[in-house]
């Protein structure tokens, strides 16, 4: 697959990029070299190969799921800059 001039525009037009008519050509060049390499990766064979979440094998670490702080109401009302029966108060966003 490449790209012609008329794609590049609509490309640069689509991603709010202001191109030079003089930069075209480069830009098409570099294009075409992208879907090039993209080309070349779609000939390697995956087949067998499990996905992977990252580069290095590594295991979640999950916390405790325990009550923390949460029961310190006082402590946790003092920062708030308006609260009310024990709940922060905040202003309206939705009408």
């Amino acid at each position: 697959m490449s790209v012609d001039q008329a794609t590049v525009r609509r490309i640069a037009r689509l991603a709010r990029i202001r191109l030079d008519e003089a930069d075209l050509p480069q830009m098409q060049d570099e294009l075409n070299a992208i879907l090039s390499f993209v080309e070349q990766l779609e000939e390697v064979d995956v087949a067998g190969v499990e996905p992977m979440t990252s580069v290095t094998p590594m295991a979640m670490r999950m916390r405790p799921d325990v009550v923390t702080d949460g029961g310190d109401v006082v402590s946790i009302l003092a920062n708030a800059p308006v609260s009310e029966d024990g709940f922060f108060v905040v202003p309206k966003v939705v009408e």
